[in-house]
């Protein structure tokens, strides 16, 4: 009996994106572009140049990351057993 509710292993793989500093370097860029509003032109060069520079490597990476995943998975579902919610004769 405890053999037909078994839940079969899962076939489907997951693939979880690695972490990475680009974000945070493109939000870095933004940031020194809007301080260039106050602060002047200098610090809207290097905001630009390390937005564009983050921005390029981090689309880079994710297009990598992308052409590395299968095409096609073997999908299959479980089996979930079907279980009462309530025991027969409890009213609560």
């Amino acid at each position: 009996m405890a053999d037909e509710r078994r839940v079969p292993e899962p076939t489907e793989l997951v693939y979880p994106a690695r972490s990475s500093w680009l974000p945070l370097l493109v939000a870095a860029g933004l940031v020194a572009l809007g301080v260039s509003i106050f602060k002047g032109l200098p610090y809207a060069v290097v905001g630009a140049v390390v937005f564009l520079i983050a921005l390029r490597r981090w689309t880079v990476e994710t297009r990598e990351d992308l052409d590395r995943l299968p095409r096609r998975q073997r999908l299959t579902t479980a089996v979930i057993p079907a279980e009462p919610l309530r025991r027969p004769g409890t009213d609560s």
